[in-house]
């Protein structure tokens, strides 16, 4: 099904941000939400997002005006009747979702595609509310969403494959790169990246090493940014939110470091309320390292800090997930670099592991374990492949053949 018309529900940072791609590529959008104020701040937005654009040359004032046309603002469903496809960017609540998408499946023809934007929750727990769970699936822009090119694809256990199809097509329409994943709790880039940003967190409240430190660590392995100021950016309270998500569905290895929630508590949420891990206005707040005298029950380490006590745990969830079969070696690859900026000259956390080697990955996990516990228990399969000669590049084969 060619997608001619789309809709995007919440006009917020995200849901704007999706609209102004939809349009980018051509397609007329409508932008809702409950009330105008909302949704003029959307349009102003996304015309915001185009104005850059024409003050960077990128584009002329003409232009802009022309792909400003093609977005509308709406409070109510009343434009809805022909539209091809509903991407949602509200709250992220099941029961709100399902409320949503029932009230919509009244509305919109019968053969339009319902995707929600959110970054975490079950698309089939979504889909049980609705008549089509065959038109149900998961489509998670990375914010922002006009620079990120990055779309997860996740079907739910009733998505049609024709449905799938549709949205990997629709999504490479929008210049996007599209990666299937199968659907689990934080799907594939946030349940890669929560094990490295938590292991920050804990590294921090241990005293293994500064804030600053940590960040410095990752940037100079290649990271664009610095796993705390990343959680700054993100938001303490979402981040502890994802987490619980995880830990409900993994287990004691996504248990949230404690600095998170206390952090939480004290109302320094990140750069959206002026303090987190780092202070960003002067307006008092507890400090953070009241914070971690509070948290840290042991003495400070004195083990020292490595990028690699972050980066085990991410290349030991991707090869879970592997495993799983959440998604192939070079998808988790692609998601990772376009996701999260992981280092392009490093492949992805599985061509990094065969570039250093998977025995190397094997022994540093199981020295992490021996130190810090067993949330760096090895995955079964990368002892399989160590017993099995397939060590990466050395030998010729390991997660990918040389």
């Amino acid at each position: 099904m060619y997608i001619y018309k789309a809709a995007v529900i919440g006009a917020g940072t995200m849901g704007a941000g999706i609209a102004q791609v939809v349009t980018y590529s051509g397609l007329p959008v409508i932008l809702k939400d409950v009330n105008q104020e909302a949704v003029d701040r959307g349009l102003a937005t996304v015309r915001k997002i185009y104005q850059n654009r024409v003050d960077k040359g990128k584009m002329t004032a003409s232009e802009m005006d022309q792909k400003m046309a093609l977005v509308s603002g709406a409070t109510d469903f009343s434009g809805f009747s022909d539209v091809d496809i509903v991407i949602e960017a509200i709250y992220e609540d099941v029961s709100v979702k399902q409320k949503l998408f029932q009230e919509l499946e009244k509305i919109c023809p019968e053969g339009t595609i319902f995707a929600s934007n959110t970054s975490s929750l079950p698309i089939s727990a979504i889909a049980s509310a609705i008549q089509k769970p065959d038109k149900m699936i998961g489509m998670h822009f990375f914010n922002p969403a006009p620079v990120m090119k990055l779309v997860e694809v996740i079907p739910g256990l009733g998505t049609s494959e024709e449905t799938i199809d549709d949205v990997v097509l629709f999504s490479e329409s929008l210049r996007k790169i599209p990666i299937r994943v199968q659907e689990c709790a934080g799907f594939l880039v946030n349940r890669l990246l929560m094990p490295y940003l938590n292991e920050a967190a804990l590294a921090l409240q241990e005293g293994a090493a500064s804030a600053k430190e940590i960040d410095t660590a990752l940037t100079e392995f290649g990271m664009p940014m610095g796993p705390l100021t990343l959680f700054d950016m993100v938001g303490i309270d979402v981040s502890v939110k994802v987490s619980d998500i995880l830990h409900d569905a993994y287990g004691p290895r996504a248990t949230a470091a404690e600095i998170l929630r206390a952090l939480e508590k004290a109302n320094r949420l990140g750069v959206k309320n002026g303090a987190g891990f780092y202070t960003y206005n002067e307006e008092p707040k507890e400090s953070l390292e009241t914070l971690i005298e509070k948290v840290n029950a042991a003495s400070a380490s004195s083990k020292g800090f490595s990028a690699n006590r972050l980066i085990m745990p991410m290349i030991n969830e991707a090869v879970i997930s592997l495993q799983e079969g959440v998604a192939s070696a070079e998808d988790i690859d692609i998601a990772m670099m376009a996701g999260t900026g992981f280092p392009q000259d490093k492949g992805g956390p599985l061509h990094y592991a065969d570039q250093i080697g998977v025995d190397v990955v094997l022994s540093e996990l199981e020295s992490l374990k021996e130190n810090h516990g067993d949330r760096f228990w090895p995955a079964p399969m990368i002892k399989r492949m160590v017993q099995g000669g397939y060590l990466g590049k050395k030998s010729g084969k390991g997660f990918f053949q040389y």
